[in-house]
């Protein structure tokens, strides 16, 4: 693609940046509701700052979530938005900035969750505009790709244990689907809270897997009752909060795993076919988590909040205390390739997209 000197014009003061930068973009747009084969590579404008605290970043890979492939399938956050950019999150280099910006600079490497939900584009682009304020500094210790598998999850596991389930030390933790992306991060986050902490998996290999991130015990959930393993695990007093990251079945009988006036929290919308009777003879608090919400409602301090809990999480990737598993990477063009393994299940850990090595 051609390069040349250009201008960004923002909407709200006189004031223009030169830069040497693309006239257009590669992008991969979701063209349709449906499979895989509706995400095609694309060449389109190169967005530009629209507010004086925008950042242009580079991209240098974006994060693939479920949500991703639910959006794909089943249609955007905004009706009639198509075509679409997916992807809530990315990570790479700034390239221009907004006169008000003064948390980052040109060149400095930065990781965020933003966008992707069908309003505002999402970052499987080679180009993402943001507003430094719901934006983090990249950890040194984690690649482009790890970074930019890990903002969704993290907000995710973290908002789910300590803003909704009142983590505390010393606690016993039930983390459904530990080896997945948002429940191995959160065996992570319990354990450098000091939780004990109980997760359920689907193989051995799982269960060595969460071990080795600090799971004190694990539960085969395919072999045996998890209810009646977690009420063990607990001398049967049942713990103290429940992470469901899998929904159904599986949120209604982790109120028998709970204490009484525990804690769940649930990243998943209930049936209406939910018997709430034990939840409520045991006084349980049932929350739920979803971390898109501020960015769908426009809550600009949630979204701050959450840049802060990338902020932290960054200092624990540096010093080693957290790590986030990038089982699978695909190049840009492939995303429908990426859509179609997350989507078959039975992934430990994340998949991103390479956008520029």
């Amino acid at each position: 693609m051609m390069q040349q000197v250009t201008q960004i014009v923002y909407a709200n003061f006189d004031k223009t940046v030169s830069f040497k930068r693309n006239i257009a973009m590669k992008a991969i747009m979701m063209t349709a509701v449906g499979g895989p084969g509706v995400l095609q590579l694309r060449e389109i404008p190169t967005p530009a700052l629209r507010r004086d605290t925008d950042i242009l970043v580079r991209l240098k890979a974006a994060g693939v979530n479920p949500v991703d492939t639910k959006l794909r399938s089943r249609g955007t956050y905004y009706p009639g938005s198509l075509p679409a950019i997916l992807g809530c999150d990315g990570a790479g280099i700034v390239e221009a900035a907004g006169p008000a910006v003064t948390r980052f600079k040109t060149g400095d490497a930065v990781y965020f969750c933003n966008g992707g939900i069908g309003g505002h584009p999402g970052n499987y682009a080679e180009y993402a505009v943001v507003d430094e304020r719901f934006t983090a500094r990249k950890p040194a210790a984690l690649s482009f790709a790890e970074a930019a598998a890990a903002p969704l999850v993290l907000i995710a596991a973290w908002e789910a244990l300590h803003d909704r389930g009142r983590l505390q030390a010393g606690q016993k933790v039930l983390i459904h689907a530990g080896a997945g992306g948002v429940g191995h991060v959160a065996v992570q986050l319990a354990n450098i809270a000091g939780a004990r902490v109980c997760a359920t998996v689907g193989s051995p290999d799982k269960a060595d897997f969460v071990t080795g991130l600090g799971a004190h015990h694990t539960i085969l959930y395919k072999e045996m009752d998890f209810v009646g393993a977690a009420l063990k695990w607990s001398n049967n007093y049942g713990v103290d909060l429940a992470l469901d990251t899998v929904g159904g079945k599986t949120f209604t009988a982790t109120f028998n795993a709970v204490r009484f006036y525990g804690d769940i929290v649930t990243l998943l919308q209930p049936g209406n076919d939910v018997d709430w009777k034990e939840a409520r003879q045991r006084n349980q608090r049932v929350s739920y988590e979803l971390m898109l919400s501020p960015m769908y409602y426009g809550l600009a301090e949630a979204q701050q909040h959450q840049a802060w809990i990338l902020e932290q999480c960054a200092a624990l990737f540096d010093t080693g205390r957290l790590k986030i598993n990038l089982a699978h990477t695909f190049p840009l063009e492939k995303a429908a390739e990426a859509h179609q393994l997350l989507e078959k299940g039975s992934i430990i850990g994340k998949i991103a997209l390479i956008i520029e090595e």
